[in-house]
């Protein structure tokens, strides 16, 4: 901005508003009295008020309630600030009054700023609360944005990014559906399974976590716009929440409701609350996955050393040679900060006193920001270390042939404690258990070649042909 200052008034009196700024009076308190963090609202929700404003400008025309050249001119203006082209002028810190009120009329005054500078409008001055808020309240307003901007964020970001972690993940699930390995519970070793099989695990994370997210979203298309102040609908005509919806479906092509009870829509954020939840619940399989292959690729020497991930950048500034897991590690941070998020979020969603939630600005940026780092570290996590990891076939076998756990297919036949005798003997003395089986189990060799094939474990079944369990 520039070093000069023009006078601005509102309804409080006059004060200084930098030279060059499109807004006006109001926003510039704002800017003086939430020198809070630095965060302003994030560009999603910018892009939200820009589309609810020219949305809100061409239904107002619809019903008669805005001359079409001003009607218009807003119209165009709200474009521009959607499209990201005047973000600069949209100052305020995430931490200000907790309707977004000064959010709104940032957006107000910026709207009418540009509408009134193209000359579209003709002779009438574009005002920022008479003609840009027609029919709204700031009540309304943002947390219609706030849903907006979520609903945008998750199907063009987020969707596409999980979608495309699950194709990679059952891409080399395939690929590597012949390669059986040591299973683990409790970290330590446990009944084989192919790598197709773990990594169909986490495939299957992420498909339940899709649909809950996809669930979620039935109740957050759901908009309060047209409820006004409080939910009464006072100075909106009754059929505008609805006009405006479809005509963001049309702007967008993501199906947009009027919410049919406007007073839950500003008092309560419940819905928001939900979607947060879920993707609380996504950054947890995240964390799953991401430690998983943390520990399968931990070494390569004195750990388990199962798979080899992408060298990326060298891990340290005292050990040559050394290669961290940093993907993941990158991945674990994000889902951490995921879940803070959620945690500020429902603290948050219980502000919600009487007829309006004063924690709005709060919800918008923590879900915007968390959906925006989810779609983020999916991509990053599918594209720079699941598909090009490899397998270290050889160390994989090796652990396999000596794992004493294979014996628990013998229990049908020989029994339990039989078959943990053969297991404790084949650990104390280091020695594959089809050898100590040999010797100890009274079954043939080719019997138990049969019966220990780690391959045909993985299917599951009795293998012995009897019964016993457990």
């Amino acid at each position: 901005m520039s070093k000069g200052f023009r006078i601005e008034h509102d309804s409080m009196g006059e004060l200084q508003v930098p030279a060059d700024a499109l807004w006006g009076a109001q926003t510039q308190r704002a800017v003086d009295n939430f020198p809070v963090s630095g965060q302003r609202m994030p560009r999603g929700f910018i892009r939200a008020l820009g589309l609810v404003k020219g949305a809100a400008a061409n239904v107002n025309v619809e019903l008669g309630h805005l001359p079409r050249n001003i009607g218009k001119a807003i119209e165009a203006a709200a474009a521009d600030v959607a499209d990201g082209r005047h973000d600069a002028h949209f100052p305020i810190d995430v931490y200000q009054t907790g309707s977004g009120t000064s959010s709104n009329m940032n957006a107000n005054e910026v709207i009418a700023t540009l509408a009134n500078r193209a000359g579209k409008a003709g002779k009438t001055a574009v005002h920022p609360n008479d003609h840009v808020n027609q029919g709204q309240s700031s009540n309304d307003v943002i947390p219609t944005a706030l849903r907006v901007s979520a609903l945008l964020g998750v199907h063009e970001q987020l969707l596409p990014s999980l979608v495309h972690l699950r194709k990679t993940i059952d891409k080399r699930g395939r690929a590597l559906r012949k390669v059986v390995k040591t299973g683990r519970t409790h970290l330590m070793d446990a009944m084989p399974l192919t790598f197709e099989q773990e990594f169909g695990a986490w495939s299957a994370q992420l498909s339940s976590a899709q649909n809950r997210i996809e669930d979620s979203l039935k109740r957050l298309r759901r908009l309060p716009l047209g409820g006004t102040a409080i939910g009464t609908g006072i100075n909106a005509e009754p059929r505008f929440g609805t006009l405006v919806a479809k005509q963001l479906k049309q702007q967008t092509g993501i199906k947009f409701d009027s919410a049919e009870n406007k007073f839950e829509g500003l008092a309560a954020q419940d819905d928001a609350v939900e979607l947060s939840g879920q993707l609380n619940a996504l950054a947890v399989a995240l964390i799953k996955i991401a430690n998983d292959l943390r520990w399968m690729n931990a070494g390569p020497l004195a750990g388990l050393g199962e798979i080899e991930l992408p060298a990326l950048q060298p891990g340290s500034s005292i050990m040559p040679g050394k290669v961290n897991p940093v993907i993941p590690e990158a991945t674990v941070m994000v889902c951490a900060q995921v879940i803070g998020h959620h945690t500020a979020i429902t603290v948050a969603g219980q502000t919600g006193n009487f007829q309006l939630n004063v924690t709005l600005p709060l919800i918008a940026a923590n879900l915007l920001d968390g959906i925006n780092l989810l779609a983020n570290i999916t991509r990053l996590l599918a594209d720079t270390a699941i598909a090009g990891l490899k397998v270290r076939e050889d160390r994989v076998r090796e652990a396999l042939d000596r794992n004493p756990i294979l014996v628990t297919a013998l229990n049908p036949i020989i029994g339990y404690e039989k078959a943990a005798a053969i297991a404790k003997r084949a650990y104390k003395e280091q020695r594959p258990v089809l050898d100590v089986a040999k010797e100890d189990s009274g079954l043939s060799d080719a019997e138990l070649r049969r019966l220990l094939d780690p391959a045909a474990l993985t299917a599951g079944g009795i293998h012995g042909g009897g019964g016993g369990g457990g």
